[in-house]
């Protein structure tokens, strides 16, 4: 088979040409305990969207079959995730329900017109503060959101922006129900627990049914699905097409970019989860296919949006999983649940499930990134700083416009501040020497790389020429910077990933000849953790002499 078919084909149909009864095994006790997470999450997140629990259910359903059966990735899990809570809630209560799932098959269109026209990599463009804005103010939300069920306030309608709803919320502080709270916190210290004891543990499963016994046996008077929703319904979702006017079409363009956005950067980021965790490398180009494929028929079923999930995708890997079938594997066990066991979830409390989405919009929200923000220029400050409060305090869909102009402002600045006219001096030819390449011997134990142009956002997926071929190196890697015109934040990110992926593999880094903007930077970001001061050099040639240290230190240490 041709190179080039492959690279059109699904990870599924690639991985099963040499699928055994191992792997099958692997893949079948890892979809179960994904499905059984995925359970209670896609229930949370329907509810938090304003819709009934099933629609969530369906979603996961639907979306992880396709997902895994025509994924560009190796053990990608698909479904509803908090990403889109914000964003769908907003939908629903401006144009309703045909109208999210009108945007959705819009969001689906573009996802798959992305992927068809080879802009997988597309995602890029978007800078490291924008992201971790966006993903810090959607954790936000998403928390506030759960406020009313994680105290069991007595609330007919919860507003949908940021600030009524706080205020709402005090309002109702009266109304706090004592039994609804203690569910609440004692699942989430559960949770908290096996994340920092058992990593291995899925603590929703274990807070989903400990919580559904205790509120049935102890006939504790809480909200449960049951008493709010009247339960699942059994049986299989129907299928039936959205009302679709081309009136509405026009107005949903722009939520259903932010969709197709959303989905995008979420599938691609938990795809490289992913690849980190499987040892594999995703095709983006079929995932972003797939994910849109799957966005199409979702609504069809009544389900929701859906994108890659970072949390189930690390929890699928860490169970076993082999290949795309521990995916489709996972969204037959929900099929199974709500075939045969949907009597039994109307007692899950939504205390309990209020408490699982705070653990998730914690993990969610990249709070480790803010330190190294905030070590990074103004602008780069003042970027995440605008992306993080538009987030919160106005609706997703202008966030992520402004947030992709401010990408774009960002890249016209750090480009023509590279741009420089100087004389050419005796000092400058002196100097010029050091850094020069001629005359100089490499030895066999180390190896040159040089970065060429700024290295900015939408440039950083260059350094795969190094990251791709990590085990083929010595063990000593130079990257040479002289004509490294300028950095950003995503760049940095690039280089600390490059460092510690070659020191994880034993190998050292030494970088030499950068100029005074990618210098200061990296300096502000305190870029030396990662390689050591001593090996920041100021020209190629005091980089060999440090390359020789080292070399000899390796060499030592393995006699």
């Amino acid at each position: 088979m041709t190179p080039a078919l492959n690279a059109w084909l699904p990870k599924s149909v690639i991985l099963l040409r040499d699928y055994d009864r191992h792997k099958f095994v692997s893949d079948l006790l890892a979809g179960i305990t994904v499905g059984l997470v995925a359970l209670p999450l896609a229930m949370a997140f329907a509810i938090a969207s304003g819709v009934s629990p099933q629609a969530g259910i369906y979603c996961a359903i639907v979306t992880g079959f396709i997902i895994s059966a025509l994924g560009g990735s190796k053990t990608q899990i698909g479904g509803p995730t908090g990403a889109f809570v914000v964003v769908v809630s907003g939908i629903i209560a401006k144009y309703g329900i045909d109208g999210l799932f009108t945007c959705t098959i819009m969001a689906g269109v573009l996802l798959v017109v992305l992927g068809v026209t080879g802009m997988g990599t597309a995602v890029k463009y978007f800078p490291r503060p924008v992201i971790v804005g966006f993903t810090n103010g959607i954790a936000i939300l998403i928390a506030s959101t759960q406020i009313r069920d994680l105290f069991g306030l007595r609330m007919d309608h919860v507003p949908g922006d940021f600030f009524h709803r706080m205020q709402a919320f005090a309002h109702a502080a009266n109304t706090i129900s004592w039994q609804a709270t203690a569910v609440a916190f004692t699942s989430l210290a559960i949770m908290v627990l096996c994340l920092k004891y058992a990593k291995r543990v899925p603590g929703a499963i274990i807070v989903t049914f400990g919580a559904t016994a205790a509120v049935t046996l102890l006939h504790l008077p809480v909200e449960t699905i049951g008493t709010r929703f009247g339960g699942i319904p059994s049986g299989l979702p129907t299928l039936a097409m959205p009302n679709l006017h081309y009136d509405v079409f026009r107005q949903l363009l722009s939520p259903a970019f932010t969709v197709a956005m959303l989905g995008a950067i979420e599938s691609l980021m938990s795809a490289v989860v992913s690849d980190r965790m499987s040892k594999d490398k995703h095709n983006p180009n079929v995932e972003l296919m797939a994910q849109g494929v799957a966005n199409i028929v979702s609504p069809l079923f009544g389900g929701l949006p859906a994108t890659g999930a970072i949390a189930r995708t690390a929890t699928n890997v860490r169970s076993g999983a082999k290949t795309p079938v521990a995916g489709i594997i996972h969204s037959l066990t929900l099929l199974a649940i709500v075939l045969f066991a949907a009597p039994l979830v109307k007692n899950v409390p939504l205390a309990a499930l209020a408490a699982i989405l705070m653990v998730v919009a914690y993990n969610m929200g990249e709070w480790q990134e803010i330190p190294e923000i905030l070590k990074l220029s103004a602008a780069d400050i003042a970027v995440w700083l605008i992306t993080v409060t538009l987030t919160v305090v106005t609706d997703l869909t202008f966030a992520v416009e402004v947030g992709m102009m401010l990408a774009a402002l960002m890249f016209i600045r750090k480009v023509a501040m590279t741009t420089t006219v100087s004389r050419v001096t005796r000092e400058y030819v002196i100097d010029g020497d050091s850094h020069s390449l001629q005359g100089k011997n490499i030895p066999d134990y180390a190896t040159i790389f040089r970065i060429h142009g700024p290295f900015l956002f939408g440039a950083t997926d260059k350094i795969s020429a190094i990251m791709d071929h990590i085990a083929e190196l010595p063990p000593v890697v130079i990257l040479r910077l002289r004509n490294m015109t300028a950095i950003d934040a995503t760049g940095l990110q690039a280089l600390e990933d490059l460092a510690d992926a070659l020191h994880s593999s034993d190998r050292a880094l030494i970088l030499c000849g950068a100029r005074e903007q990618p210098t200061r930077l990296m300096r502000q970001a305190e870029f030396e953790r990662h390689v050591g001061k001593e090996n920041i050099c100021a020209h190629v040639k005091a980089a060999l002499e440090r390359a020789e240290v080292v070399g000899q230190a390796m060499r030592e240490a393995h006699a």
